[in-house]
C-alpha cells in the first residue's frame, strides 16, 4: 500500500476557530505547533492535528477523534476539573462518571464534545 507507512494528520473541522482553539490547546494542553492561515496546527502525541473553520459547519453524531490514556480515571477527573463534561448515553451502562466499561474488561471508554459539537473518546486498554 502507498500509504502503509504514511503519518496521518487528524483533522478536526469547527464553526469557530476563536472559541475551538482555547479548548484544544487550553482545556486539552494540546501544543500548538503554528497556524498556516487555514488551520490552527496541533501536536497529537507527533502526529498533526489540523483544526480548521468552515462557516456553518454542524458536528456529526459520531466521534471523530479519540486518545488512549493510560489511566482513564485520572484522565476525567482531570477534564471534568477543567469544566468538560463526559457524554452519559442512556442505555450503554457507563457509570457516574461517564466511563463504560467493556463487557469483557479489557478496555474503558469515554466520551465528551468539544465547543462545536464534535465527538471525542478516551479509550484505556486494560
Amino acid at each position: 500500500m502507498p500509504l502503509a507507512d504514511a503519518r496521518p494528520v487528524a483533522m478536526i473541522t469547527t464553526g469557530n476557530r476563536k472559541v475551538a482553539e482555547p479548548f484544544y490547546a487550553d482545556t486539552l494542553g494540546l501544543r500548538r505547533t503554528g497556524d498556516d492561515g487555514f488551520a490552527a496546527l496541533f501536536d497529537l502525541a507527533g502526529v498533526t492535528l489540523r483544526l480548521t473553520e468552515v462557516p456553518g459547519y454542524t458536528a456529526p453524531p459520531h466521534p471523530v477523534l479519540g486518545w488512549e490514556v493510560a489511566d482513564m480515571e485520572a484522565t476525567v477527573a482531570a477534564l471534568t476539573a477543567g469544566g468538560v463534561a463526559m457524554n452519559i448515553y442512556e442505555g450503554l451502562g457507563q457509570d457516574d462518571r461517564g466511563i463504560w466499561t467493556a463487557p469483557d474488561g479489557s478496555c474503558k471508554v469515554a466520551f465528551f464534545n468539544d465547543p462545536d459539537g464534535n465527538g471525542l473518546s478516551l479509550t484505556q486498554i486494560l
